[in-house]
């Protein structure tokens, strides 16, 4: 298929990590009609709208849906955009607003003959076998549903069968067999008889052990939307690997200390709260050259009109390693806090947020690098912190953890290359990993 006559892939990305196997494109981080016209003109085949509904109540995440959706339609028209994919991207673990999400995509911007869903994410070891989605760690496979993601207090679940995870999450709206199965024997016989038999928005779990399962079956899908077919997609960062269809990236992985700006150190930002972080944020405290500044949340919990002194507090100690030369781990306190109920939990979590970006808009003006740890940590870098309306992504410094810059007009911080690092991808030495290729250390 050439690339005149391929559709345009629209990610409407739940955090801003999804775009985690790709390159070369714009992450959006507002969605009015003129960016998301930016981002339908750009040249890549494809742009992620960075709607992070992940950290949003159903009810937000559904009102920003739908205006993401509403306003695409607009954007569509006024670029004559014919031809186009939908792609729901979402977490490799299956948290998330489904079928909330999908479910308002088909009403804004349908009928969909068919939504797949795609949860496979090789990077980190996310892999489906018989319509069973596994973790796969250290020669271990695990189902998701015995893992920790899947105790999530807001987006758990009990079932690793997609079929009966999508009977679980719309409350039997979907049974169990009426999901189709595209297993690995039906993706290597060939998918493009069953693509045009699908209609009426029929669910799809979709096998894949490994990238090339994928790649035959996003020809055929492409080929598919191309003879009609209206196709949805609720997937994780792999399958968008396969339709975009990319070259290598510009500056491999192991050279991306090429974008820090004048081999300054850079600042180092952590909010995950995983055990995963938690681990990685041990390791990387024992590398040379960082130094460890801790937020402590539990005295912001019993003083909240603290938070402008302990903001003062934090900037005065990055700049003073900075001056040493050292690059700074700014970090969130490790213990889990209790709340009343969830309205508060959440407004803590805002607190929390605030209290970060305000140390991220008064950083170094010259720093090097800037790596942010956690999904809705990385957004609000992008969106409140840098007050970015996009950033061009360049790729990945470590596999599934994506590099972007700003502009080069930036007023504080231009052509600043900012690691946008998830939760739950890595080993307990990848974010020590992607420090050192920023900072152009040598491996241990």
């Amino acid at each position: 298929m050439s690339d005149s006559n391929r559709p345009k892939i629209i990610a409407i990305d739940d955090d801003p990590t999804g775009s985690q196997t790709v390159h070369s494109c714009l992450l959006l981080l507002k969605w009015d009609v003129a960016t998301l016209v930016q981002g339908l003109l750009d040249d890549a085949p494809i742009f992620f709208i960075l709607a992070n509904t992940r950290a949003l109540t159903p009810a937000d995440a559904e009102r920003t849906t739908r205006q993401v959706c509403r306003n695409l339609k607009q954007a569509l028209i006024q670029t004559n955009t014919q031809e186009y994919l939908v792609v729901s991207r979402s977490d490799s673990t299956l948290r998330g607003h489904y079928p909330l999400e999908t479910d308002v995509i088909a009403a804004e911007l349908g009928p969909f003959d068919a939504h797949f869903m795609v949860p496979a994410f090789f990077e980190a070891g996310r892999i489906t076998l018989d319509s069973t989605h596994y973790i796969e760690a250290d020669g271990v496979r695990t189902p998701v549903h015995k893992t920790e993601f899947a105790k999530d207090s807001v987006f758990g679940y009990s079932h690793s069968y997609l079929p009966d995870y999508v009977a679980e999450k719309t409350g039997g709206k979907i049974a169990a067999d009426q999901v189709e199965r595209f297993t690995l024997d039906v993706l290597q016989s060939g998918t493009k008889d069953r693509l045009g038999e699908l209609y009426n928005n029929v669910c799809v779990a979709v096998d894949a052990g490994q990238q090339n399962d994928l790649d035959r079956f996003s020809q055929e899908l492409l080929m598919a939307a191309a003879q009609g077919k209206k196709f949805l997609f609720r997937s994780a960062a792999s399958l968008l690997t396969s339709l975009a269809a990319l070259p290598p990236q510009p500056v491999a992985a192991s050279d991306m200390a090429r974008y820090t700006r004048g081999h300054n150190p850079g600042v180092i930002l952590v909010g995950s709260h995983v055990k995963k972080t938690t681990r990685q944020l041990e390791y990387l405290l024992q590398q040379p050259g960082v130094a460890g500044l801790e937020v402590n949340a539990v005295r912001l919990k019993e003083n909240p009109d603290q938070a402008s002194t302990m903001v003062a507090d934090i900037l005065t100690q990055v700049q003073t390693v900075y001056d040493q030369g050292q690059t700074a781990v700014v970090y969130t306190s490790r213990q889990e806090l209790t709340f009343a109920d969830a309205t508060r939990r959440l407004a803590f979590g805002e607190a929390i947020s605030n209290v970060l970006m305000d140390i991220v808009r008064g950083l170094p003006a010259d720093l090097g690098f800037l790596i942010s740890k956690g999904g809705i940590t990385s957004n609000d870098t992008l969106s409140n912190g840098l007050a970015l309306t996009s950033a061009r992504l360049l790729g990945q410094v470590i596999p599934g953890v994506s590099v972007v810059t700003t502009a080069a007009d930036h007023p504080r911080f231009p052509n600043l290359p900012v690691v946008l690092f998830p939760g739950n991808v890595g080993g307990d030495d990848a974010v020590a990993a992607a420090y050192r290729r920023m900072a152009q250390l040598q491996d241990p």
